[in-house]
């Protein structure tokens, strides 16, 4: 199956730009372009668009706003949105992930990354460096403290306790297959349990997982 992409960036050369490097590829194409977020929200719809590649950063209706709407739109439950930030160390990032974003990707990336990471979004996967997993996300989400920690390890009391083992996991960044040996496990197993931990506490994808390990505070935050 061709995987859809659509683009949204105020920038109009960069636009250009990931549009002949998306559409080289014989796995994907580029089905619209939008230059601000309400623009991207009615592309996304009128195209049936697989995956977004979301500029934080636009005039009028930003990428999180715009993030937001197709997350909260159940038609659009099989969009996945790769949010681009001019600089990974963003706290954006953290907003994004919560908007529910699948993952975000600096603007300086290399081609094969940008094409691996619109791949790993269609299929479901969260799209975090180890920068995201090993720093990033525990310092912006350690400052938001308004929540008691008993409320906000409450929510993982409907988990089990491997399921809550696998969270861990995903919450450092491991894949299927990492995880698997770590526990011992199948890789197949260990997708059971990342859908069952998904389904359990609402989550869209991987990268929502992380987010809640870290807001219940099931991983403690770290900055390396």
């Amino acid at each position: 199956m061709t995987i859809r992409v659509v683009l949204a960036d105020d920038q109009a050369l960069l636009r250009s730009a990931f549009r002949v490097l998306v559409d080289s590829e014989p796995d994907m194409e580029v089905v619209g372009e939008a230059a601000d977020g309400a623009q991207a929200v009615a592309v996304t719809r009128e195209e049936r668009a697989d995956v977004v590649l979301m500029d934080i950063r636009m005039p009028g209706t930003d990428g999180l706003a715009a993030t937001r709407q197709i997350t909260a739109d159940p038609g659009l439950a099989h969009v996945r949105v790769v949010m681009l930030t001019t600089f990974e160390v963003d706290e954006y990032v953290v907003q994004s992930l919560r908007a529910g974003a699948s993952g975000f990707l600096g603007k300086g990336a290399e081609p094969e990354e940008l094409l691996n990471a619109i791949r790993i979004a269609a299929g479901g996967e969260a799209l975090l460096s180890p920068a995201a997993t090993k720093g990033l996300i525990a310092r912006f989400l350690a400052r938001d403290d308004d929540e008691p920690g008993a409320a906000r390890s409450a929510r993982l009391d409907a988990l089990t306790g491997r399921e809550r083992e696998v969270l861990v996991q995903v919450a450092a960044g491991h894949s299927n297959d990492e995880i698997a040996e770590r526990l011992e496990v199948s890789p197949l197993t260990v997708k059971t349990h990342v859908n069952r931990a998904m389904a359990k506490l609402g989550a869209r994808d991987r990268a929502q997982l992380v987010v809640i390990a870290y807001e219940s505070g099931l991983v403690r935050p770290r900055v390396d």
